[in-house]
């Protein structure tokens, strides 16, 4: 990890806090199964898309974005999760 990530890591937090986010993963042991995987999983909750939109957009994590992409080969995806409980069959009344 050079000086840039570390950086990163120290401030991602703070940048976190306001919009309700925290680790649900943080890279660990990938272990794989079907396929291939490429690296490291980290997984944030946000309480909603909206916050995941607040936190992302403004000036606070934008301003330590580079210290990421410079340094990393990465993908970022905003996705909902489903409602507890849930069931399998629910996505069959989605269109």
């Amino acid at each position: 990890m050079g000086p840039q990530i570390v950086e990163y890591l120290q401030k991602i937090d703070a940048s976190l806090e306001p919009f309700g986010g925290r680790f649900l993963v943080h890279g660990g042991d990938v272990e794989v199964i079907e396929n291939k995987w490429p690296g490291h999983l980290i997984i944030i909750e946000f309480p909603d898309r909206q916050q995941v939109r607040g936190w992302y957009n403004p000036a606070g994590y934008q301003a330590i974005l580079r210290l990421r992409t410079d340094n990393s080969q990465s993908a970022v995806i905003f996705v909902d999760g489903v409602e507890h409980p849930h069931r399998a069959t629910d996505v069959l009344g989605q269109t």
